[in-house]
């Protein structure tokens, strides 16, 4: 019988710590998870702090599937032929059916399927891998940097998943858990909220939002949470109805995967349905047919959709770049998807007095332009 590896560290010597994973090209934090895997948890710490991870490389990925990494004999490039075959058959298996394998999931690499073969290889799921359920230990969870993950397992690589160029490990530094982030914008009152513009840099150019607060407060709130986490870079405007909306936002087409930090701000928004009227330059909510079930997808109005009007919810409007709105109304569409696609690529934050001058549209016109009205959208 093997001498599998049994930690000396006690249970307080390994709760609430993470391992911050320096790779060239970012870094990734770990949350590691000694209540579900001792041991695993126990021996990846010797590891790391013996500098056993220190120029190693992700030899294996799978394009937004996993990485895996972890292997000694990846230090040599010589050695290429048996990467994968390193630092196995340590540890005896600590599998725990309550553990799934989502996105940001950490686990053991076994040899050829032997329960009792993990060591200090590991792989990374960059997206939700049920199928692995019950399989392996999972020890950690990526609790930031999942898109540097997600990077890495898009290098090109061959049909065996072998990346064309090494991407290394440098550095992997067990720490305490850090206390939690303030939360942003929670304190912050109406009038608070009110003074925020946000800025969507489009690859058309720039549109600059104001938040109308004082009519949908929670949503203003949700919304500025989610442009500070990025939730909406990289997400194109999928959806164009001319005379109508355009409408972007959905985290289901974005080009990467949120990360863990950013998954935690999605989440279905109770309705602030109000008096302001659906015009052009008007943003609202997009949502399905539930009316609490707005998450993230947002539509600017580009013409007079009354049809819309106390059932989604307006919470900010455009003050520059309505330009660039009609130019993206302009785009040619397949349907309603355009062609070419047109992307937010970031999103700036800034706060002013509502009293500054901002060219823009009037905060409330008395006789809007009359616009054909499109067909109602399921949004």
């Amino acid at each position: 019988m093997p001498a599998f590896f049994q930690t000396p560290l006690s249970p307080a010597d390994m709760v609430h710590k993470q391992a911050v994973v320096e790779t060239t090209m970012g870094t990734f934090v770990m949350a590691l998870m000694p209540e579900a895997a001792p041991n695993h948890v126990g021996h990846f710490i010797k590891v790391a702090r013996d500098g056993g991870y220190n120029g190693t490389i992700f030899h294996r990925v799978v394009r937004y599937g996993i990485v895996q990494g972890g292997d000694p004999l990846t230090r040599d490039p010589a050695k290429s032929a048996q990467y994968g075959m390193g630092g196995l058959n340590e540890l005896k298996s600590e599998f725990n059916a309550n553990e799934k394998y989502t996105a940001g999931a950490v686990a053991a690499v076994l040899a050829g399927g032997k329960p009792d073969s993990g060591g200090s290889q590991f792989f990374i799921c960059v997206s939700d891998q049920s199928k692995l359920d019950g399989q392996y230990t999972v020890f950690a969870r990526i609790v930031d940097g999942l898109d540097i993950v997600a990077a890495i397992s898009a290098v090109e690589a061959d049909a065996k998943g072998a990346p064309a160029a090494r991407v290394e490990i440098k550095s992997v530094t067990i720490r305490d858990t850090p206390p939690p982030a303030p939360v942003p914008f929670a304190n912050d009152t109406a009038a608070d909220l009110a003074k925020y513009r946000v800025k969507l840099e489009t690859t058309k150019g720039d549109i600059v939002i104001e938040m109308l607060a004082g009519k949908a407060p929670e949503t203003v709130r949700a919304f500025l949470q989610a442009a500070k986490a990025g939730i909406y870079d990289r997400t194109p405007f999928h959806r164009v109805v001319k005379g109508f909306v355009v409408q972007v936002g959905s985290i289901g087409n974005r080009a990467e995967p949120l990360t863990a930090a950013q998954q935690k701000w999605v989440h279905n928004l109770q309705p602030e349905f109000n008096d302001t009227p659906h015009v052009p330059g008007i943003v609202s909510m997009a949502r399905g047919d539930a009316p609490d079930s707005a998450q993230t997808s947002f539509f600017i109005c580009t013409g007079e959709c009354s049809a819309l009007d106390g059932k989604y919810t307006v919470f900010a409007r455009v003050v520059s770049g309505m330009d660039v709105v009609r130019a993206i109304e302009s785009a040619p569409v397949d349907g309603e998807t355009p062609k070419d696609p047109v992307m937010i690529r970031g999103t700036g934050l800034f706060s002013t007095d509502l009293g500054s001058s901002v060219p823009g549209l009037p905060l409330a016109p008395e006789r809007p332009n009359l616009w054909k009205t499109g067909p109602s959208p399921v949004l």
